[in-house]
């Protein structure tokens, strides 16, 4: 039996439907923001990405999470 996904991860498939493009790319361009804190990265990712803010909250927290806070 697979595991539920939870917490930030478990946007992933409506993100990568609703907004085409791979996490690993949204994460490429996460990592690569001269930005560093969280909500200027949300705010980043909806005015110039057009997500949404738990699509793009989400995503930041996970990549942050994963590098140790960039």
């Amino acid at each position: 039996m697979a595991e539920t996904v939870k917490g930030p991860a478990s946007y992933f498939p409506s993100i990568e439907k609703k907004y085409g493009r791979p996490i690993t790319e949204w994460q490429d361009l996460i990592r690569s923001s001269p930005l560093t804190r969280h909500m200027e990265l949300v705010t980043w990712l909806k005015t110039e990405h057009g997500l949404g803010h738990g699509h793009a909250g989400a995503l930041v927290a996970h990549t942050l999470a994963e590098t140790g806070g960039k």
